[in-house]
């Protein structure tokens, strides 16, 4: 089949989202000596890669610029996708949506493993250890979230896997120089990518003939089945009484009208 139809599920901008969200209210305290709390901040986090927040931090080493990047802070990417062969599931079957249209469906989704790289920028260590802290009891190594990827589907469980962290001193400078440190955590995200949504043709009439025998000119019995749906929108069996079948809706409440007509063999 080419692929020649237009369609844009937004699977990757949701999974973007997602992530982003489970970090986006992460909250850190600095404390003097005695344990009092001197300073409440929210962790800021943004889409991009952490390349354009260490060139900002160096176009301004002490970072005390007001137009300088604040520190602590968050950014994560997607590094790369690949195919996961694990999670295949058969191409023929289809999954229902349950929108309006209820002969609409999908095929089921392609398995993909979103590599992502969240990247948590620091400039005293434990301003990073507190974030960490915050992070890692839920990840064992997995946490698995539910999220509706198509409208019209259930949700699906994501797992989401801490598969790395690393850590990195990016201090270059003289001794009066506040340094930045960064730590990596590196995440594989289950994802699944669908395709277009396709209508289902529903058949609304049945025509049959059964013959008992093999031989030519022989008779045959007719079985003609189709729905019934008054001009009031009752069901009916009555063909007397419908509508035409193709002004009936899948979702309609109808009856069935069956009709048997023995037809008798043709005279030489």
């Amino acid at each position: 089949m080419p692929i020649t139809n237009h369609f844009y599920n937004g699977s990757t901008r949701k999974y973007i989202a997602l992530f982003g969200s489970l970090f986006n209210k992460m909250v850190i305290t600095r404390d003097s000596v005695s344990g009092t709390e001197l300073q409440r901040m929210i962790v800021p986090i943004s889409y991009g890669p952490f390349q354009k927040f260490l060139a900002k931090i160096t176009q301004d080493p002490n970072l005390d610029m007001k137009q300088a990047v604040s520190l602590p802070r968050m950014s994560f990417e997607i590094s790369s996708m690949s195919y996961d062969p694990q999670r295949n599931i058969a191409a023929v079957s289809n999954m229902r949506l349950s929108g309006e249209s209820e002969g609409d469906f999908v095929y089921v989704p392609a398995p993909y493993n979103l590599e992502i790289n969240l990247y948590i920028m620091t400039k005293y260590t434990e301003d990073g250890t507190k974030i960490l802290e915050q992070i890692l009891p839920f990840f064992k190594p997995d946490y698995t979230f539910s999220a509706k990827i198509i409208d019209d589907l259930p949700p699906l469980d994501l797992p989401l896997v801490l598969t790395s962290i690393s850590t990195e001193d990016m201090y270059e400078g003289d001794f009066e120089t506040r340094r930045a440190l960064m730590w990596t955590l590196s995440f594989t995200l289950k994802g699944w990518f669908f395709g277009p949504v396709r209508e289902k043709r529903i058949i609304k009439f049945i025509d049959n003939r059964i013959y008992s025998s093999l031989e030519t000119g022989d008779g045959y019995t007719s079985i003609e089945i189709q729905p019934g749906l008054t001009a009031q929108g009752e069901p009916t069996e009555n063909l007397n009484e419908t509508v035409p079948f193709t002004a009936i809706d899948f979702g309609d409440d109808w009856g069935v009208i069956t009709m048997i007509e023995d037809v008798e063999p043709e005279n030489d």
